[in-house]
């Protein structure tokens, strides 16, 4: 059960981010009304949302699900692993300090970005990707295992974090995509397999009673429906420019 939730507005310079996609670059404009869509389904989800001001010196700065791993107890400050998004971590430190009193961190040369965790119940996943690497996901491995949580490492092939292909709905049930969808570290869990043209609503996000998803993709709503889930469509066109997806979005705590 979510309490909390933290998110940051898009700056103006959002549309000059980081990206690998090939989707255009993103309006401002829509993605503001995209962003203020998101606070209210979390909203709606039962959350409190703490909304941040924007920072044109961070262009990514909006995808704060990098800067952290929350857990109920305590909080790990990442180190991303992209140079111009280093700083995020410092303005993000100031707003965990007030929510917990243990707090962690991933020490250089180790890399890491939220968005390549994944958390199953006690069991965490952590990702090897373009922007965290083995250092950092051993450190934060054994942070995790010393206050005993179970931490696997998990080398990626194709994805650009590890939640950009999986996520967890709870009842031991996950939403896989591409290379997931045989992994064999997933394999003793019940499966919603996203079809091939709609691997991008594999990051979705369950909050609460709700799955938050990215609208357009509706073989992957129906099989979540199916499951017996209650489901928010969200647009999220601007975002997904820029590699986003609805989990990087927001801290979740």
């Amino acid at each position: 059960m979510f309490k909390n939730t933290v998110v940051k507005i898009p700056s103006e310079s959002y549309v000059s981010g980081l990206t690998t996609s090939d989707l255009g670059k993103p309006i401002l404009e829509k993605a503001l009304v995209q962003h203020q869509a998101y606070i209210e389904a979390l909203i709606k989800c039962g959350t409190e949302v703490t909304v941040l001001s924007s920072n044109i010196e961070f262009p990514d700065s909006t995808f704060v699900e990098d800067t952290a791993v929350l857990t109920p107890r305590f909080a790990v400050i990442s180190n991303p692993g992209a140079l111009s998004r280093n700083g995020e971590i410092h303005e993000m430190e100031t707003v965990i300090k007030s929510y917990y009193e243990t707090i962690y961190y991933i020490q250089a040369p180790g890399t890491l970005d939220g968005g390549d965790i994944l958390q199953i119940e006690d069991h965490f996943y952590i990702g090897i990707s373009a922007r965290t690497n083995l250092d950092g996901a051993e450190q934060l491995k054994r942070i995790l295992e010393s206050q005993g949580y179970k931490g696997t490492i998990v080398h990626l092939e194709k994805v650009f974090h590890l939640k950009t292909g999986i996520t967890y709905l709870g009842d031991q049930t996950i939403v896989v995509a591409g290379e997931f969808i045989d992994h064999p570290d997933f394999n003793s869990y019940q499966k919603i397999i996203v079809p091939p043209e709609e691997e991008y609503a594999a990051n979705c996000i369950r909050v609460n009673d709700y799955v938050i998803i990215p609208a357009g993709f509706p073989v992957t709503k129906q099989r979540i429906n199916e499951a017996g889930y209650e489901t928010i469509e969200l647009e999220m066109s601007e975002f997904r420019k820029q590699d986003g997806g609805l989990s990087c979005l927001s801290l979740r705590f």
